[in-house]
């Protein structure tokens, strides 16, 4: 294990992390936990779901994106990262997992506390991870933090997962959000306003920016003249790539020669390669849409600056990193009015927001986005005001607080 230096050390809890085996598994965690531990000592626990029986179900359900597990331990960036794992039904009690993932992640929090490697508990998403956390965190009396991303809204409506939610959150020292909707959220479900703080995400402006576009065009072989639109992320209805497809046929009829880019791969939520391609196959779509599988965020600029027009038809979100990423490489935004979308497209010279199930909307939409003149400049000058220095400043600012010590004491 590497060394920690002294000071406010900071214990992540995350089910939701990149390894060797889900290199893209949470890059959003990683890309802003990993900013903090250049300014304050940290770890990382993940601790992976695990039922003795899946690897049957992968195989039999012909599943092999669902849960495919973990190393023991890694060490990426220097950092220590270790990924218990904790019992897990699938689709069932799902309300005993705080409770299982508390007893798994416990033994290594416990022994870096002991080491003295451990001040506060920095927790990411509110159930079962930040329901976890706070029990760790009584345990071993430690300040706990929890980001809420988005997925939260779902669970407050489960009767069963809701109220585990709510405990997390009333029991958390500070209730980070990625936007203003879900600090809302939190609110609304008693968590007192100055123990809710909103920072988002930011962007890495010096890794995505624009590349040559006729290079770029070249490199996937689109037509230098073609109209392009192009969705990035996981391959599941969530994200609303059929709802995208679905508009095609009319925008192909004036727009000829379309190209729709699909970067992105199976997740352990599932994948619905199959099915967008049974219905690209039924909408007579099969020369104007493009699957470029899975790729790491290094590779993202390229096929970000060929295209015209980033869209994300997407059901629910929280802030979504991929905006960001796509306008710092000077691309417009047509999304969905869901979530935190609205508050990173927050001007019209940014992109359009539509209302979610509309499909006339999304197609007008970006049937006008492909039609006005942008001024890309400035949509990646908006992308760099949103760096993450100044988030990761408020962000170790309150860890210190919380803990009362510094970086190097």
């Amino acid at each position: 294990m590497a060394e920690l230096p002294r000071g406010s050390h900071v214990g992540v809890l995350s089910s939701l992390f990149p390894s060797s085996v889900q290199p893209n598994s949470g890059l959003f965690v990683r890309e802003r936990m990993f900013r903090v531990a250049r300014r304050l000592p940290l770890f990382v626990v993940a601790p992976t779901p695990w039922f003795p029986y899946q690897e049957w179900i992968r195989e039999y359900w012909k599943k092999p994106y669902f849960r495919p597990g973990a190393p023991e331990y890694e060490e990426q960036q220097g950092i220590p990262v270790w990924y218990p794992r904790f019992l897990s039904v699938p689709g069932v009690f799902k309300n005993c997992d705080g409770w299982t993932m508390a007893l798994a992640a416990h033994r290594r929090f416990a022994a870096m506390r002991h080491a003295g490697h451990l001040d506060l508990i920095d927790a990411h998403f509110g159930y079962p991870d930040g329901y976890a956390a706070i029990l760790i965190g009584r345990r071993l009396g430690v300040p706990v933090t929890i980001t809420l991303r988005g997925s939260e809204v779902r669970l407050a409506h489960d009767p069963f997962l809701g109220p585990k939610l709510r405990e997390a959150l009333m029991g958390a020292t500070k209730v980070f959000t990625v936007c203003e909707s879900l600090r809302q959220f939190a609110v609304d479900l008693g968590v007192p306003g100055e123990r809710a703080e909103v920072i988002g995400n930011g962007v890495d402006a010096g890794r995505f920016r624009p590349r040559d576009r006729n290079a770029a065009r070249a490199a996937l072989g689109v037509p230098l003249d073609a109209p392009v639109l192009i969705s990035v992320g996981w391959l599941v209805e969530g994200k609303g790539y059929h709802r995208v497809i679905e508009v095609l046929p009319e925008l192909v009829r004036r727009w000829p020669g379309l190209v729709y880019l699909i970067v992105g791969g199976g997740s352990p939520a599932g994948n619905d390669r199959a099915a967008l391609e049974a219905q690209i196959e039924r909408l007579g779509l099969k020369e104007t849409v493009r699957f470029l599988g899975e790729l790491p965020p290094g590779d993202l600029p390229g096929p970000l600056s060929a295209a015209d027009v980033f869209v994300l038809a997407t059901r629910s979100e929280g802030w979504a990193n991929v905006f960001l990423e796509a306008m710092a490489c000077g691309l417009p935004v047509v999304t969905t009015d869901v979530g935190g979308n609205r508050e990173v497209v927050s001007r019209p010279e940014l992109g359009v927001v539509v209302p979610f199930g509309e499909p006339l909307a999304l197609e007008a939409a970006l049937d006008r986005a492909l039609s006005r003149p942008w001024d890309r400049a400035a949509i990646r000058r908006y992308a760099e005001s949103n760096s993450w220095d100044g988030r990761i400043d408020r962000l170790c600012r309150v860890f210190t607080e919380l803990t009362g010590r510094t970086a190097r004491e």
